[in-house]
């Protein structure tokens, strides 16, 4: 049974990263120690980030004023956000996805760092179909 690495290597050491900064921290902190913590994993593991990305986001071609704020983009696609709550609710997966639809890219991780374990979720954007018309 494979492990994810071969399927998704990029995910897959972004969660390996949050895993070890839970082990070592535990529960109980903010997102901001956590952000921080997993910064210092993620240099140490040569994972490729910029962290506080804001995000723009386009209407009708135009680029609105308001922007989106990442905690993380990794690998230059993956946007990874953090939490510290109770428990991930579907506020958080929406948040995630319209982070994806700003930017484009297909993979986002929602890393939660509020329970006693690592919760996370991969979320995946798929293309919507165009349509095209015949007349």
């Amino acid at each position: 049974m494979k492990d994810g690495s071969e399927q998704d290597p990029e995910t897959y050491a972004i969660i390996g990263a949050a895993f070890e900064v839970q082990r070592t921290l535990g529960t109980g902190f903010l997102e901001p120690v956590y952000q921080e913590a997993l910064a210092i994993e993620f240099s140490e593991r040569d994972i490729v980030f910029r962290r506080e990305c804001d995000l723009g986001i386009a209407y009708k071609g135009r680029t609105l004023n308001c922007r989106y704020r990442a905690d993380f983009i990794c690998f230059h696609r993956v946007i990874v956000e953090i939490k510290a709550i109770r428990q991930l609710t579907t506020h958080e997966d929406a948040q995630a996805l319209n982070y994806l639809k700003a930017t484009g890219f297909d993979r986002a991780l929602l890393l939660n760092f509020g329970q006693t374990r690592l919760q996370y979720r991969r979320l995946i954007r798929t293309p919507v179909p165009s349509s095209s018309s015949s007349a």
